[in-house]
């Protein structure tokens, strides 16, 4: 289905980017896995095999993002999945913090797609672009604001591009995850029990019973959208926002 296509993925050396990359290659694409760690780069490389090569790349910094671009030479598929969590009441939102998640989430995601897009339309084929949003850029949480301001930024950005960017026949779309049983929710998880005074995983047990599919999701969960995107398949798809949730939100 992804014969002869490149993918990068940013964020993929774990978690749903790394689910992404071995649908890809089982797809028949090659993959680039880029990440903030060159150690873990390198494993996800390994892990992958045959088809899989890596770059190291900073979203946040835009020389980081230009020279991993350059580095993975010819892309048919961006996923844009690199991301970053906080969470605090409104009261106790620091700048750091919203400087930090607007920083990956919004301008990484944006910028990273700017300069794909700019290879993309200089080469004449076409492309898709993929990114990930999340179920909670679609709704208000009491803990969560600016991650939630951020993902839906993401989905705005999402229906812009799409827009802007189908003349050139390349298809931006997104995919809002719901709760994705991965390093990032242990970190969730994590920050939770600080601030509800929760035990460690007591948070994961209760969002996982309240999804209608009856379980957290799994990052393999996400890879058939995102196969189904980059794919010729999705070729009449343009700017759209689709759930992966178990149920969680229908939008």
């Amino acid at each position: 289905m992804l014969t002869g296509k490149t993918a990068l993925i940013t964020g993929g050396a774990r978690g749903i980017g790394f689910a992404i990359a071995e649908a890809y290659l089982q797809n028949g694409a090659q993959v680039v896995v880029a990440d903030l760690s060159a150690a873990a780069v390198d494993q996800a490389v390994a892990q992958l095999g045959a088809g899989a090569r890596g770059v190291v790349m900073d979203v946040a910094r835009q020389d980081s993002i230009d020279a991993a671009v350059a580095a993975a030479g010819p892309v048919d598929i961006l996923v844009n999945n690199a991301g970053v969590y906080d969470l605090a009441p409104i009261t106790d939102i620091t700048r750091a913090s919203y400087d930090k998640l607007f920083a990956v989430n919004v301008a990484g995601t944006l910028f990273t797609l700017q300069a794909v897009a700019r290879q993309m339309i200089a080469r004449g084929q076409g492309g898709k672009i993929i990114k990930l949003s999340s179920q909670a850029g679609r709704r208000g949480e009491p803990l969560g604001a600016v991650y939630c301001a951020t993902k839906a930024a993401v989905i705005s950005l999402t229906q812009s591009a799409g827009l802007d960017l189908i003349r050139h026949k390349i298809n931006v779309n997104a995919i809002a995850p719901g709760v994705i049983e991965s390093d990032m929710w242990t970190h969730v998880d994590a920050l939770f029990a600080a601030a509800e005074g929760l035990p460690i995983g007591e948070k994961k047990r209760q969002v996982g019973a309240a999804v209608p599919f009856g379980r957290m999701g799994v990052p393999s969960d996400i890879a058939g959208m995102a196969v189904f995107l980059a794919s010729p398949a999705s070729d009449y798809v343009v700017a759209q926002c689709f759930g992966v949730d178990g149920g969680n939100w229908m939008a």
